[in-house]
């Protein structure tokens, strides 16, 4: 499941552009490899990120992974129903199991992201 309107990182992130706001989450590939998600630690609003810092982690029954930011920005919104509700992430990765919003003031990071056809390619 690689949705076509979203770009994704070597990492397993994927971003949803919307002007200048980025919604960004875990693959399906990333949620279905690290297993039952069972926490996840939220990065703080205002957070200044670059491409490739480490946003926040997430705690699941095989692993405690990084999420990594696919862009520049900073952080101005968090998914709190995560918080008590980690598992939507394996529900549903790409829509309600979003995990933070960026406001993107590096671009130019965006072309430097996988297309979902060359996300399909690395998952081979």
């Amino acid at each position: 499941m690689v949705p076509e309107n979203l770009l994704y990182t070597d990492q397993h992130e994927w971003i949803k552009v919307d002007g200048n706001v980025g919604t960004v989450g875990i693959t399906d590939y990333a949620q279905s490899s690290l297993g039952d998600i069972t926490f996840i630690e939220l990065p703080n609003i205002n957070t200044e990120l670059t491409a490739g810092d480490e946003a926040c982690s997430i705690e699941s029954s095989k692993a405690a992974s990084s999420i990594y930011a696919p862009a520049g920005g900073k952080i101005i919104e968090v998914n709190t129903a995560l918080e008590d509700n980690p598992e939507v992430i394996n529900s549903d990765p790409c829509g309600e199991g979003w995990i933070f919003k960026i406001e993107l003031t590096a671009t130019a990071d965006l072309e430097k992201l996988l297309t979902p056809a060359k996300y399909e390619e690395i998952l081979e």
